[in-house]
């Protein structure tokens, strides 16, 4: 028998890593660049953004983003939208579309 994993994004890995009953806080004060790989070196090219934040129970993640965005103050409740997640072997990541501050 073979077994066919999906490792493309979904919203159904976020959910299964990320409780939506649960507040998740900003950790990060900025946005951290990602950069575009060529032939084994880092480009000029952004390609993205990565920012960081914990939940109870989970240890500190981040989620990257495609279009710069308002990253809200330290410690504020937020709520993401569009997260999804993707299991690559024994790791997980995140991205999303926006987050807007709750509190």
């Amino acid at each position: 028998m073979k077994i066919t994993q999906h490792n493309g994004y979904s919203n159904g890995v976020a959910n299964r890593y990320i409780d939506s009953n649960k507040p998740v806080y900003s950790i990060s004060v900025e946005l951290d660049s990602q950069y575009r790989w060529e032939d084994g070196q880092p480009t000029s090219k952004v390609v993205g953004y990565k920012a960081w934040f914990t939940q109870e129970g989970l240890p500190p993640f981040s989620v990257k983003f495609s279009d710069e965005i308002d990253l809200p103050k330290y410690m504020s409740i937020v709520e993401f939208e569009g997260l999804e997640g993707c299991e690559i072997k024994n790791n997980v990541y995140f991205r999303a579309t926006s987050v807007k501050k709750i509190k």
